[in-house]
């Protein structure tokens, strides 16, 4: 996302970068929120725009399942005191993380958003349909999730975004994995992907077979699905 980030700074717009979980999990927090804020700095988002809403709530790096209606609270709140949102970009319904996929169901359902999903655009991060045990594909939009929107990113900007994926060394775990595959993409393809969002997709799992998180035993799709029924019934909508 560093590509539209600028993109949207470019046409004067100002760009929130919400931060739903406290990322407690791979690195310490305070340093974390640091090298984000260094980064997105450098993409020209303001400092008073940067928002640790997971670290101001208490939503532990992993359990967001466990606090669905909360921040369906708090960004149902942002997004209406702020009418001013032409462009909300929230990660792919993929089956990747079960952060991501609840952020994804919660950004459709707040009442806020109702009749605004197609300001929405989606996009991947990391998911793995079609693989078994540890293996996963980064930065590859489901085909499940409808038409992708390309937009081609220049070589100049291609590498400049390869260096800020090394500017975060607290997680640096998690980018052994996914570091190798960012840089193929950036030096093969480049473009930035985008999708619309469907909130009748949220009726069944992103995709056929075992999710990726199920894979990896961080949480299964029985559970995750009983956290959006809970978001549904607090909120009294529908989506499917």
């Amino acid at each position: 996302m560093f590509y539209q980030i600028e993109q949207e700074r470019r046409a004067g717009r100002r760009v929130f970068c919400i931060f739903v979980t406290d990322g407690s999990t791979t690195a310490d927090p305070l340093r974390r929120n640091a090298e984000s804020h260094a980064v997105l700095q450098r993409l020209g988002v303001a400092p008073d725009a940067i928002l640790f809403v997971g670290q101001e709530l208490g939503i532990a790096d992993g359990l967001l399942h466990t606090r669905v209606e909360d921040l369906a609270e708090w960004l149902n709140a942002f997004i209406a005191s702020h009418p001013e949102i032409v462009s909300c970009y929230v990660p792919a319904w993929e089956g990747g993380h079960p952060d991501h996929d609840l952020l994804h169901a919660i950004t459709l359902h707040v009442p806020a958003m109702r009749g605004r999903l197609d300001i929405i655009r989606q996009f991947s991060l990391y998911q793995g349909e079609g693989y078994r045990g540890p293996m996963f594909r980064v930065l590859s939009p489901l085909p499940g999730n409808g038409p992708v929107e390309r937009q081609a990113v220049g070589w100049v900007d291609r590498l400049r975004y390869l260096r800020l994926c090394l500017a975060y060394p607290s997680q640096w775990r998690s980018w052994v994995g996914l570091f190798p595959f960012v840089c193929l993409h950036y030096l093969f393809d480049g473009a930035q992907q985008l999708q619309r969002v469907d909130g009748q997709r949220l009726a069944a799992q992103p995709h056929a077979g075992p999710l990726y998180y199920e894979r990896r035993a961080f949480l299964d799709w029985s559970t995750l699905r009983a956290a959006i029924d809970r978001l549904q019934a607090a909120l009294g909508t529908n989506r499917d």
